[in-house]
């Protein structure tokens, strides 16, 4: 198997929204500079009755939001130094007025130092939080092979949580006697336990997918594991998925989000499942759920994606209407076709997400052509989500 490289397609909100980041530094770079020169070109266009010299405190200020010590006590040097002038050009030296200016770009700049090496102290500590965290996002959420039998697999990750990155989503993909098998799920809650609970499941996947005759006998399996190591009162949807050499897809859904078929020519539908069923680890005694079967056909795609996707709204609350959007899976690579889809999400919700994305891409080898453009306009108005 051709496994995919760790990364490619993880994304936090810093990385999802680097442009506009490297914005706002460029322009917090900038300010104590532009800061000072208008403080300096007030000064001398107004005289020194006006006095405003001890405004040029307010370089070594803005200069601690960003950068190191090394770079917020040069510039409150440099205030310093343009302070010095300005009140020698005011003949302001020696005077009580020109000490005080002195007094108070001193001070702020001693201020700003201690303030910088506070902040660096705390981002040496996130940075550390944030490597542990993709140790573990490594070990948990393992690269996916980029091919499995007559399929090629792509897979995105977003986290909606900024301090990590690994939150409550998971998916996986395993090669079985009878065939690729696919689990894409989501744990209720957040945080350490989601993460504990997201193990679980995985390590009954990935021993189940091989081992179990059938995907009924797989979801027996991760229930019993579920129901034995995870706390009462939390739950996991999930959607299993089997491939078979003939081309047909056996898919059985546990209170998951119903997968994205998008056939070879552009056209779009949902996958949904004969009847409702519950999630994985109720501890109920309730029906499990009943495996429901398509064929997929040459060049034909499957979307498998938590509610994290479909739940993201705009600024005005509308849910992302992923349906709408299957024509950005047009691009002949997979993982293009996915980047551009969870490019798109981020777009539409104009921000950093408040729940975690996952989508994993299963596309049918051969016959693959660029569909037609068959997107449907935003006005007309199709529901995308109940809520």
């Amino acid at each position: 198997m051709d496994r995919q490289p760790w990364g490619v397609r993880t994304e936090t909100p810093e990385n999802t929204l680097a442009e506009r980041n490297d914005d706002s530094y460029r322009l917090l770079a900038g300010l104590p500079y532009v800061a000072m020169a208008v403080v300096a070109l007030v000064d001398v266009t107004a005289g020194p009755e006006v006095g405003f010299l001890p405004l040029l405190a307010l370089g070594p200020a803005f200069a601690s939001l960003v950068g190191g010590m090394r770079r917020t006590a040069l510039i409150g040097a440099l205030a310093l130094a343009l302070c010095l002038l300005l009140g020698a050009y005011d003949g302001l030296l020696g005077r009580p007025r020109g000490y005080t200016a002195a007094a108070s770009v001193l001070g702020v700049a001693a201020a700003g130092l201690a303030a910088a090496a506070v902040r660096q102290r705390h981002e040496a500590e996130l940075a550390s939080v944030r490597s542990i965290a993709e140790v573990a996002q490594r070990v948990l959420l393992r690269p996916v092979p980029r091919a499995a039998g007559h399929l090629r697999v792509a897979v995105s990750y977003t986290s909606a949580v900024a301090e990590a990155r690994i939150g409550g989503d998971l998916y996986e993909v395993v090669t079985s006697p009878t065939g690729a098998r696919v689990i894409v799920g989501d744990v209720q809650g957040k945080g350490l336990e989601a993460v504990e609970t997201a193990a679980v499941v995985l390590a009954a996947f990935r021993e189940a997918a091989y081992d179990e005759p059938d995907l009924m006998a797989v979801s027996a399996r991760l229930e019993r594991s579920v129901n034995r190591h995870m706390p009462a009162e939390r739950f996991v949807t999930a959607v299993l998925v089997e491939t078979h050499e003939d081309r047909s897809v056996t898919v059985l859904n546990h209170g998951h989000p119903s997968p994205l078929v998008v056939r070879a020519d552009g056209t779009a539908h949902l996958a949904e499942p004969p009847d409702t069923s519950p999630p994985l680890g109720l501890g109920l005694d309730l029906k499990p759920p009943e495996p429901y079967g398509l064929s997929l056909g040459p060049g034909d795609q499957m979307l498998l994606y938590t509610d994290g996707v479909t739940e993201a709204r705009d600024p005005e609350g509308v849910f992302y209407p992923l349906s709408r959007r299957a024509f950005l899976l047009r691009e002949a690579s997979p993982d293009a076709a996915l980047e551009a889809l969870r490019r798109d999400l981020v777009a539409h919700v104009g921000g950093p997400l408040h729940d975690d994305a996952a989508m994993l891409l299963l596309r049918y080898r051969g016959g693959w052509s660029r569909p037609p453009d068959t997107r449907v306009p935003d006005s007309a108005g199709i529901a995308e989500n109940g809520g």
